[in-house]
C-alpha cells in the first residue's frame, strides 16, 4: 500500500512540476554556431510558435515517461524511463527559455496535452515492456522527423533556437537507440499511423494556442 501511495505521489509531483514549475536543466543551453540575427516581428512570431510546439512535445515526453515508469515492474526499466525523463527536462527548460527570449508563451492547453500523453503512456505500459519500449522508439523516430521540419521552417536568423533543436534531435535519436537496445518491439503500422495523426493534430493546435 505504501508503495502504491508513493507511486501516486511521485506521479502527481511530476505532473505539477512539469506544468506549473520552472524546469531546471542539468546541461547548459546549446550555444548557436553563429550569433543570432535580428528577427522581424513576423519571424519572431513564427519562431515562437514553432518553439511552443516543441515545448508541448517536451511536456508530453514528461507525461509519457512518468506513466511508463509508474506501470513497469522492471526496476532497471523504471530507472531507464526516469533517466530519460530527466534528460527531457533539459529540453523542457531550453524550449521554455526560447519562448521567453522570443516574447512568446507556452500552450494554454498544456494540461490537456499532459493528460492525453500520460494516458497513452499508461496504455503502452500495460501492453508490456517490449511494447512500451516500442512506443518510445516510434515516438522518438517521429519526433526526429518533426524536428527536421522545424529546422527547415525556422527563420535563418534564429540560430539560438536552431542550436536547441539540433541538440534535441541528437538526444531523441539516442533515446530511440536505447529503447531498441533494451528490447523494444516494432509497433504495427496502424498504431504508427494513429500516432502520426495525433501528432499532426497536436502540432496544428499548439502552433496557434
Amino acid at each position: 500500500m505504501n508503495r502504491s501511495l508513493d507511486s501516486v505521489l511521485a506521479v502527481a509531483d511530476a505532473a505539477l512540476r512539469t506544468m506549473f514549475a520552472k524546469p531546471h536543466p542539468t546541461r547548459t543551453t546549446p550555444p548557436p554556431d553563429t550569433p543570432p540575427g535580428l528577427l522581424s516581428e513576423a519571424e519572431r512570431r513564427e519562431a515562437g510558435a514553432l518553439m511552443r510546439v516543441n515545448h508541448v512535445g517536451e511536456v508530453c515526453a514528461q507525461a509519457l515517461y512518468t506513466a511508463q515508469a509508474a506501470v513497469t515492474r522492471d526496476p532497471a526499466l523504471r530507472r531507464h524511463f526516469n533517466e530519460a525523463a530527466r534528460e527531457e527536462t533539459d529540453h523542457l527548460a531550453w524550449t521554455q527559455q526560447r519562448l521567453d527570449d522570443l516574447g512568446s508563451r507556452a500552450s494554454v492547453l498544456n494540461p490537456v496535452w499532459y493528460l492525453g500523453a500520460f494516458g497513452l503512456g499508461l496504455l503502452a505500459g500495460r501492453l508490456g515492456d517490449a511494447t512500451s519500449l516500442g512506443f518510445v522508439a516510434e515516438t522518438e523516430r517521429q519526433v526526429e522527423a518533426h524536428l527536421d521540419g522545424h529546422l527547415d521552417r525556422l527563420p535563418a536568423g534564429d540560430t539560438a533556437s536552431r542550436a536547441v533543436i539540433q541538440q534535441m534531435k541528437l538526444d531523441e535519436a539516442r533515446h530511440a537507440a536505447q529503447a531498441w537496445s533494451a528490447g523494444a518491439k516494432e509497433l504495427p503500422a496502424p498504431a504508427k499511423a494513429l500516432m502520426r495523426m495525433a501528432s499532426r493534430v497536436m502540432t496544428t493546435v499548439a502552433h496557434r494556442v
